[in-house]
């Protein structure tokens, strides 16, 4: 197992559906690709790492292109800065999906070259990177989400995209998984939501539901502050039970055997959320913000067993 997980080079190989001379991959691209997922995104690293190798390649540079929009609201606080470097990225988007285009007209940036090269090997659409980036835009605009249901838009769009674009890679036209990720993704994001507590706070943001905060008459200072009390464990209740109930509908769902790998990262997803349940729903207590080291074990176990 640890040698599995051992990153080495092999890790990333060539792409293989729809493959030619004028996409192949480039190594140096493809480990800039895995490193930044590896940096910033472990737990889905982790997990693509037990991926076919057929798979994981692509998978690592759609997490990539992820990880790149996502970071934009980290990478500065000035919301024109913020402004130009997601439009930098719809401008990518743009560009790679032109008629009769070269990967020579890309931008030079290895997550954009890489990502126009899956695009064209797997014909991946539009519709879904797009939807990783407008959401993001649309988030640094307004910087909170008025109702659960927002959010639940917003995990779909952010997260569940994801899923579906992998999906395409693996060649699995299924409604059934469709329907699996689009419930995974929102799990997902919800938990998402419930972890960055206290990074969200740093940029002076409350990522929580409003509708929710006011219910249960919890202020946004008590949530900035990170002032914990039973107000705001039941606010933590509501989402987390929300996150739940998506994360047991998708595993109810009859899916193809292949979508169980793809679908691995909820195995991280549900660890936070027994561990919340166990902590009594206070989201502030450190704990929950250090690392699972018995996270690998068990995305290697449910891959074995191909469950997620």
């Amino acid at each position: 197992m640890f040698k599995f997980f051992k990153y080495t080079l092999s890790t990333v190989s060539g792409f293989t559906r729809n493959n030619s001379s004028s996409v192949a991959a480039s190594p140096n691209s493809l480990i800039y690709c895995s490193n930044v997922v590896k940096q910033h995104d472990y737990e889905n690293f982790l997990a693509t790492l037990l991926m076919t190798k057929a798979i994981r390649t692509p998978a690592l540079v759609v997490r990539a292109f992820n990880v790149e929009v996502a970071r934009v609201q980290d990478q500065t606080s000035d919301p024109q800065t913020a402004a130009f470097r997601v439009q930098f990225w719809l401008d990518v988007l743009n560009d790679i999906y032109k008629k009769e285009q070269n990967v020579s007209n890309i931008p030079a940036n290895p997550v954009a070259k890489e990502l126009f090269k899956i695009c064209k090997c797997y014909n991946l659409p539009k519709r879904h990177l797009e939807k990783l980036v407008l959401s993001r835009s649309s988030l640094l605009k307004s910087r909170y989400f008025r109702t659960l249901e927002d959010i639940e838009k917003y995990a779909d769009d952010t997260v569940s995209s994801i899923y579906h674009l992998l999906l395409m890679v693996a060649g699995v036209a299924d409604i059934h998984a469709d329907h699996a990720a689009s419930h995974l993704g929102k799990s997902q994001g919800l938990t998402n939501i419930l972890r960055s507590v206290h990074v969200s706070n740093h940029h002076k943001m409350v990522a929580l539901p409003m509708d929710i905060l006011v219910k249960n008459n919890v202020s946004q200072e008590d949530v900035l502050r990170g002032i914990d009390s039973e107000k705001m464990r039941n606010v933590a209740f509501e989402v987390a039970s929300r996150a739940y109930s998506h994360l047991e509908k998708a595993r109810k769902i009859q899916t193809p055997k292949t979508s169980n790998q793809i679908f691995l990262p909820a195995t991280a997803v549900d660890f936070y959320l027994n561990k919340l349940q166990k902590n009594n729903f206070n989201i502030f207590d450190k704990s929950l913000h250090q690392g699972n080291a018995t996270l690998p074990f068990k995305l290697y176990y449910n891959r074995l067993v191909n469950k997620y």
